[in-house]
Parts: structure tokens; sequence; C-alpha cells
């Protein structure tokens, strides 16, 4: 954006905001243009919706989630173009709604995505993730039960693969 002079045209606070982007890596992206064309280029109401105009009130048809059964609602002409500008993107932006997990349709948190990525990940993930327990604080660890000395790590194997741990257990030499 920088390199197209666009950044200062935007608000600087939504760049406070966290954002959550959806990138998937596919083919050639022929398959995701015919995909997304109709969602990209979509506008915030189509006009089969709106049923009535007049000076002063629009009234339009919509769906609600829960009930999924359509409805009809008049607003002030107004009011219906603050709405309808609420979906007007700062110049260089562009929406695509959201799709697979991310959908609104579908019922999966956040949470349980995390989750699944753990399960097909596995330790790689946990370790890298911060989760883990972090590496010992030199001058502290386990002592000799016999004299109380610190336990000195004096040759370390390291793993042929690390695909499950970040580290090899170490050699303890309790002399």
């Amino acid at each position: 954006m920088q390199n197209a002079g666009l950044l200062k045209e935007v608000p600087r606070d939504i760049w406070q905001r966290r954002w959550q982007v959806d990138v998937q890596p596919v083919g050639d992206g022929q398959a995701v243009l015919k995909y997304l064309a109709p969602y990209v280029y979509r506008v915030a109401i189509s006009d089969r919706r709106i049923v009535h105009v007049d000076e002063h009130s629009v009234t339009f048809r919509y769906t609600p989630s829960k009930s999924k059964q359509e409805k009809r609602r008049t607003v002030d002409g107004h009011e219906f173009v603050r709405g309808f500008l609420q979906h007007v993107l700062p110049r260089g932006f562009q929406k695509v709604r959201h799709y697979g997990w991310m959908n609104g349709h579908r019922r999966v948190t956040l949470d349980s995505v995390r989750w699944l990525v753990w399960l097909f990940l596995g330790w790689t993930y946990w370790l890298g993730s911060g989760h883990a327990a972090p590496d010992p604080i030199p001058g502290t660890g386990p002592r000799c039960a016999r004299c109380g000395k610190l336990i000195r790590v004096v040759y370390r194997v390291e793993p042929r693969s690390t695909a499950f741990t970040e580290h090899a257990p170490a050699y303890r030499d309790t002399g």
C-alpha cells in the first residue's frame, strides 16, 4: 500500500484493530477467481431486495440468520444511505466475504480450529506455540538426591528428526 501511495488514505485507527486474514494456497488461481468474483463485486444490497422507495423512506427485504424467514423493513432514506455506506471500504481496499471455516454460517469456533491444528501438528505445534514449559533458568534444575548438588548436563544426543521434539532429552551426570 505504501508503494502505491495509499497508506495515508487509510484512517490511523484502522491499523490499531486486530485483523484475521484467511489465506489459502490453491492451484493457478483460475478456480479461485471464478469462485470469488461474485463475492468481490457484490454490493451491500441488491436491487431485487428493494421493495419500495419514496421521497422519505426505503422498504427492503432481508432474512435474519436466526429465524431464516424473509422479513420487510422500512427505514428513513438517510438511515438507508448511512447503512449502505457502512459497507463502502476505503479506497484501495476490497471486500471478500469469508468462506471455509470463517464463513458466518459455520458453527466452528476459533478455539476448536486451534484444537484441530494442534491435533494435526501434534507436539511440533505445542512446542512452537509457547505453551510448553520454558527452558530452565541456569543455576536451577534437578539436584542429586545423595549430595544435593545440581545435576550437570555433560552430553546431549540430538535426534535425527525434530518433527516431534524441540530438544533431545539430555544425558545427566550425577557425579
